[in-house]
């Protein structure tokens, strides 16, 4: 079974360096996904793997890098038996 998280992080995160903090992240945790700003300011991943990576991945999320205020992060748990992405992606 694969765990999938699709979060949305609100607050000061975008130009702050999040997407590329947050790919760092999940390559550390072997997550596959993507992040990617939204047009509203918001930052949306989506990733998936082990049920702990996550868990951890959704701990950092909440700090982000020194620049970023994350005010919010809203996640969404599913999970399927095989995985959809092979690696993790920074989206534009």
């Amino acid at each position: 079974m694969v765990y999938h998280v699709h979060a949305r992080v609100k607050g000061k995160v975008q130009g702050v360096g999040y997407r590329n903090w947050t790919y760092s992240q999940a390559k550390l945790l072997k997550l596959t996904g993507w992040v990617r700003n939204l047009p509203d300011g918001d930052v949306e991943i989506y990733a998936e793997g082990s049920e702990g990576s996550l868990q951890s991945l959704l701990t950092f999320l909440k700090s982000g890098p020194a620049l970023a205020k994350v005010s919010t992060v809203e996640a969404q748990w599913t999970s399927t038996p095989k995985a959809q992405y092979e690696e993790f992606q920074i989206r534009s």
